[in-house]
């Protein structure tokens, strides 16, 4: 007869066979393409001795002809930073990954964990699609998963991290997610695979190409964060965690800065950051870094959009998101792409109670047939209902131009601003004064002995008497007027100000942004 040790015996040998997964053979083979296995990648990504796995002896209902160890999926709950957190790992030496039935139902179970007890909930994705041999039952399974991944959408953060190919209707739970990371050349997320594109349109692809980390982090904008490595990935993640509130419930977690600053110290780099003339480029990100706690600034999407730049820092220990046009890129102007970076960052930092800083340079919305037929209205339309719907502390900061409807989207006064602080040498108009200047002294222009001249005359007129901070301060859309090295201080002061803003929006069941 068996005694207790019998029986612990027995129960450590099946964990021990749950933690192989699909054997020492796929592990190898899982090492070979550069990829670690799903308990290598809890191990890096949270606390030492932290992750609780839950649900470890769960597998199918005999619907394959092998047995699947944890059903292809590690789930459980741990701590980064000390925070904690719920995980779900698919592990691809267990039928490639491959989801069924039971496997959403672990997915299930630990997101409903995640809601429930207000913590974020991360998947780390590495796996062949839906599990054909269940049929529908995969199908269903996935539709669990988005359900949980739509209904907790601002409830909890949800992060994804695509670690190997993530194919089919697999791509969906992350897209519905608040962020994306990726793995250069081992991670993929696509539709439809290369071969069947091939066998359709004759067209040779690899999966690289086709939904490699540099296509979504560059191109179609579905990568939020890419890195060379696993193992940098995930410190990104832990990186991230670091600036968001557990919940929505929740306000974000303040860090005091490494290396302690006066608030009230002037910032005199940013005279020589920041070109008076108004035609010439600069990087926005260098005003940025000169203005959060130890230069610390988290970019979002990077490479995607490049005329907006949005991401998260800190300002005298408090967490805040930046939005901020980019003059290096298309001249700072608004785009389709730029419009949808935006205005999702924006919702996003809203769900979570983040402050929002806009550093605004921006002539308008760009031109062309190309952005008017791809949608441009509609998109556009998006930066005005994020910032409208948000009610958190709602910053402004006007650089250099802020030029018509784009002024306006811009998180102006009028559409919710708490506080708009502009620079001295600020145009604030309707449109520029070149183009100002050009239709409303347009006779006087054409008339004179010298036009170009008198041209130039009338751009600096306008300029004077339209275009000042002083005309928008007088008409109490600018707060106040600053000295730019005194912009970290005004920023400061304005969010200790506004910490504990409360404000409601008109109770319905929810709006109907144009998409």
């Amino acid at each position: 007869m068996k005694d207790m040790f019998d029986y612990i015996d027995d129960m450590e040998r099946k964990k021990e066979k749950v933690a192989l997964g699909g054997g020492q053979e796929r592990i190898d083979a899982q090492h070979e393409r550069g990829k670690k296995t799903a308990r290598e990648r809890i191990e890096l990504l949270v606390d030492e001795d932290s992750f609780v796995e839950l649900n470890p002896f769960i597998e199918h209902r005999g619907t394959a002809d092998a047995e699947a160890p944890g059903e292809g999926v590690v789930t459980g709950y741990a701590k980064v930073h000390g925070k904690l957190i719920y995980l779900f790992a698919q592990d691809f030496t267990v039928f490639g990954g491959a989801l069924g039935e039971m496997h959403a139902l672990k997915i299930a179970k630990i997101m409903d964990f995640a809601a429930e007890n207000g913590a974020p909930i991360i998947g780390l994705n590495d796996s062949g699609g839906a599990r054909i041999q269940e049929g529908v039952l995969s199908l269903d399974g996935y539709g669990h998963v988005f359900y949980r991944n739509s209904i907790y959408s601002g409830v909890i953060p949800q992060i994804s991290v695509i670690m190997g190919p993530c194919a089919g209707g697999a791509v969906y739970s992350p897209a519905i997610t608040d962020f994306v990371f990726m793995v250069e050349k081992t991670s993929q997320m696509f539709i439809t695979g290369p071969k069947v594109i091939e066998s359709v349109t004759g067209a040779s692809m690899n999966s690289e190409d086709l939904g490699g980390a540099k296509v979504h982090s560059s191109k179609s904008g579905n990568a939020h964060f890419t890195a060379a490595t696993e193992e940098e990935i995930l410190q990104e993640v832990r990186r991230l965690i670091q600036y968001l509130p557990s919940n929505h419930q929740e306000k974000p977690p303040a860090k005091p800065p490494v290396k302690a600053v006066d608030i009230n110290e002037r910032v005199d780099e940013l005279l020589d950051i920041v070109p008076v003339d108004s035609t010439k480029v600069y990087d926005v990100r260098h005003v940025i870094q000169h203005l959060l706690d130890d230069h610390e600034f988290m970019e979002v999407q990077p490479k995607f959009a490049k005329n907006i730049v949005v991401g998260f820092g800190r300002i005298n220990g408090e967490s805040v998101g930046i939005v901020a046009n980019n003059p290096k890129t298309m001249a700072g102007g608004l785009d389709i792409d730029s419009s949808d970076k935006c205005s999702r960052f924006i919702r996003f930092c809203d769900c979570f109670n983040i402050p929002l800083i806009t550093f605004e340079d921006v002539s308008g919305f760009i031109p062309g047939v190309a952005q008017e037929h791809g949608g441009i209205i509609r998109h556009g339309a998006k930066i005005l209902y994020a910032y409208s719907e948000a009610t958190v502390p709602k910053i402004t900061v006007i650089l250099r131009k802020a030029f018509g409807g784009a002024y306006v989207a811009l998180n102006s006064k009028s559409i919710g601003a708490d506080m708009v602080f502009a620079w001295p040498n600020a145009e604030i108009a309707v449109m520029g004064p070149e183009g100002a200047a050009n239709i409303i002294f347009a006779k006087e222009i054409k008339e004179s002995h010298d036009p170009e001249k008198t041209r130039q005359e009338k751009i600096q007129e306008y300029r004077e008497r339209f275009a000042n901070p002083y005309i928008a301060a007088g008409n109490g859309m600018v707060d106040d007027v600053i000295d730019p090295r005194d912009t970290r201080k005004s920023l400061a002061s304005a969010l200790e100000m506004l910490k504990n803003k409360k404000k409601d929006n008109p109770r319905k069941k929810h709006g109907n942004i144009p998409l």
